[in-house]
């Protein structure tokens, strides 16, 4: 019951975002962390390192949102091909 409270809500925002071209500057920004991979003999190598970029979760979910109407439309008109 709460989850379909929280979905129509998401939807209420997403649509807003998309219909008017806005993106919150708060949710344009992301934290990126920078982790060393173990066993590399140069640390001083760019390469030594992975960055993980840790995204604003509402961000996350009107990806998510866009995918799925983007792959329902592909769907719908068989722009995809499946092996």
């Amino acid at each position: 019951m709460v989850a379909l409270v929280i979905i129509k809500d998401l939807v209420k925002v997403a649509s807003h975002y998309f219909a008017n071209g806005i993106i919150l500057k708060s949710l344009k920004k992301f934290i990126i962390v920078v982790l060393y991979k173990e066993r590399k003999k140069k640390y001083s190598l760019l390469s030594s390192y992975k960055l993980i970029a840790l995204k604003n979760t509402l961000v996350k979910v009107l990806e998510k949102y866009v995918a799925n109407i983007i792959l329902k439309a592909a769907e719908k008109h068989r722009l995809l091909l499946w092996n």
